[in-house]
């Protein structure tokens, strides 16, 4: 018997202009049942451990990501390291246990 497919989701980056468009676009990719998938790094964090919506362990395709990273440029400390806010993203959603193809 076989594992079940991990699910596919598909982040439209072309919109995102800052954290608070961010976290509508990936509201809109992952349809959740209110459209609510965190509005900080510690409330999507806080979802990826369930009850809000795709459960990991699941495929985030992040389309027009670079355009995006340009845009989530604020820097900020993370674990005692400076990053990006979109470094941020990438590795708060990597321990969540998301597999993200950046595109």
């Amino acid at each position: 018997m076989s594992a079940p497919p991990t699910p596919v989701f598909h982040l439209d980056g072309t919109e995102i202009t800052d954290e608070r468009s961010f976290y509508a676009a990936l509201g809109a990719a992952l349809r959740p049942p209110d459209g609510y998938y965190g509005s900080n790094l510690d409330a999507l964090a806080d979802c990826l451990h369930g009850g809000f919506g795709p459960e990991p362990p699941f495929v985030l395709v992040w389309h027009a990501s670079a355009l995006a990273a340009c845009r989530l440029d604020r820097r900020m400390l993370l674990a005692g390291r400076e990053c990006s806010y979109f470094e941020a993203l990438l590795d708060v959603l990597k321990q969540g246990g998301v597999a993200v193809r950046l595109r």
